[in-house]
């Protein structure tokens, strides 16, 4: 019975025995099999810690991005709308790309100095310049209502001033003679029947050009009436006399323009860039170089809905009261135009914007001598300061002085950045999916170095054409680097042997680069899984697999 029992406790523990050894050998045979794959799990789980530092709030996260399109930025994390990836963290420890920094007795030397983006409440004021017109609301034109003779003109020059009431010309109408003649007939007769006469003979007076006055008159006196006197309706100038003793008028010829004085035009030229600004009834002040010191207040009476080809200005036409008729036409105006409301706005220092004519750029101060440009969009000005309407956040520092040479340094590095980008060379796995003398698309795995995630893109061709070992639909190995701005180009290619991505053989500096297909077309995502399509999965034998997915 011992014996048995020993025999039995034997092959026990040889079984546990054989068990433990296959446990070591498959443990070890199988961290052989994993550790090629350090480089890209290590990044992984670095990405992952880093990701569980920013949700633990130990590093600072300034925004979310896509790497595909960094310019886009996002104020919390989860999926990109531009590509099937999820955003990227951007940590405040890692600097920013477009930034600069420079020793802080170095700023000290160069005599920077910052101010404070603040809000302002502004009513901004459009100033303008425009010349004195008439106000053609007051013109009034004096015409002949029948043909005569001109006997006598008591206005005798244009831009003589007139009163209301002044008498003006003396008309002699024949025409009349005649029809009062048969009127008085009528009125004298006493004969049944004749009221009909007499009212038509009344409305042909009438139409004659004879006023109610007259024929009243006429009626009164019973005397023929063939002079009339014509007087000026409207205090004012006679801007146009088209009339002289002796001559022959018809009916409807202009006799006087007269222009009434009591209000003038100016007609503003506005640049096209402050047209936002104006607005019908916004007041107006306007100073005049023939009255120093004094102010002529008025309205915007009406915006006029074409700009000058020539000037690129915008006609306003504003009503002034002229009091005294002290404005004349033709004088030149100084105008300052107020909005109907004021309304709050970021504002800095008009020297802090750089205008290169492209665009408009600041300096941000981050402090401990980092400066970082950024792109703004500017409105108008206002005294000494520029409104910012995109760009900017109010609290934040901008360069107001020495700009231009930061400007100048975060140019130069983002060059050498470029340049050192254009050098690195990334070995990446993926499947041909066509090929032309031109462009290759080929869906590739994730690219670390770049923060790529797989896609499907296009590639400029090697120098010397495809390998005839490759065709459309094989599995490759291929080199790659960045020819130019938006441009990647194919080094080498050659038949996949089963290995996967690494990352790029010079330094990495072109992480979070964007890559764009040949020819300037933004590359799209393949589908989850599209560029690992028909790669060998590998086993816990297959030794080769280096850097491979489990």
């Amino acid at each position: 019975m011992r014996t048995g029992t020993a025999i039995f406790l034997g092959a026990a523990l040889g079984a546990a025995g054989l068990a433990t050894g296959y446990w070591i050998s498959t443990a070890q045979h199988r961290n052989a099999v994993v550790a090629p794959q350090t480089g890209a799990t290590s990044a992984s789980s670095a990405a992952n810690a880093s990701d569980a530092k920013a949700a633990t709030g130990e590093r600072k996260v300034l925004y979310w991005y896509d790497p595909m399109v960094p310019g886009q930025r996002f104020d919390k994390p989860g999926k990109s709308p531009f590509m099937d990836m999820q955003l990227v963290p951007k940590y405040a420890d890692e600097g920013e790309a477009s930034g600069v920094a420079i020793d802080p007795r170095v700023v000290q030397n160069l005599g920077v100095r910052t101010a404070e983006v603040r809000t302002a409440t502004l009513a901004p004021t459009v100033e303008a310049v425009g010349t004195v017109a008439w106000n053609e609301r007051g013109v009034v034109l004096l015409q002949a209502r029948t043909g005569g003779f001109v006997e006598r003109l008591y206005a005798r020059a244009p831009l003589d001033p007139v009163r209301k009431g002044q008498p003006l010309v003396e008309l002699l109408v024949p025409e009349w003679t005649a029809a009062q003649e048969e009127y008085l007939a009528l009125l004298a007769s006493k004969l049944a029947g004749n009221d009909e006469l007499r009212a038509a003979a009344r409305q042909r007076l009438l139409l004659l050009g004879m006023s109610e006055t007259d024929v009243a008159r006429l009626e009164s006196e019973r005397k023929v009436q063939s002079r009339k006197t014509l007087r000026a309706p409207i205090d004012g100038v006679i801007a146009e006399l088209e009339v002289r003793e002796g001559m022959t008028v018809m009916p409807g010829a202009t006799l006087f323009r007269i222009v009434n004085l009591g209000t003038v035009w100016v007609n503003a030229q506005v640049p096209e860039t402050l047209a936002a600004y104006l607005t019908p009834n916004a007041k107006v002040e306007a100073r005049l170089a023939a009255y120093p010191g004094q102010v002529f207040k008025g309205s915007v009476n009406a915006i006029l809905p074409e700009v000058d080809l020539a000037t690129r200005t915008l006609r306003a036409r504003i009503e002034l009261a002229n009091p005294g008729g002290a404005l004349k036409p033709g004088m030149f105006a100084t105008l300052a135009l107020a909005p109907s409301e004021a309304r709050q706005m970021l504002v800095v220092p008009a020297e802090a914007v750089i205008r290169t004519g492209e665009r408009n750029v600041v300096i941000v101060a981050e402090g401990e001598g980092r400066f970082r440009p950024v792109d703004v969009q500017v409105g108008g000005d206002q005294g000494a300061d520029t409104e910012i309407v995109r760009g900017l956040k109010a609290g934040e520092r901008v360069v107001v002085s020495g700009q231009f040479l930061i400007d100048s340094e975060a140019s130069l590095r983002a060059s050498g950045d470029r340049l050192r980008a254009g050098s690195d060379t990334y070995h990446v796995e993926g499947r041909l999916e066509r090929a032309t003398k031109d462009e290759l698309t080929i869906s590739h795995e994730a690219v670390p170095a770049l923060k790529w995630p797989e896609m499907t893109m296009d590639f400029l061709p090697p120098p010397g054409g495809v390998p005839a070992n490759v065709k459309p639909g094989d599995r490759i190995r291929f080199e790659f680097r960045q020819k130019g701005e938006g441009e990647w180009q194919v080094t080498r290619i050659e038949p996949a042997k089963g290995s996967a991505a690494t990352g790029p053989a010079g330094t990495g500096a072109a992480a979070g680069s964007v890559p764009r297909a040949a020819g300037g077309t933004q590359a799209t995502p393949a589908p989850a899984g599209r560029a690992a399509q028909g790669a060998p999965v590998p086993s816990a034998h297959d030794h080769g697999a280096h850097g491979a997915k489990p």
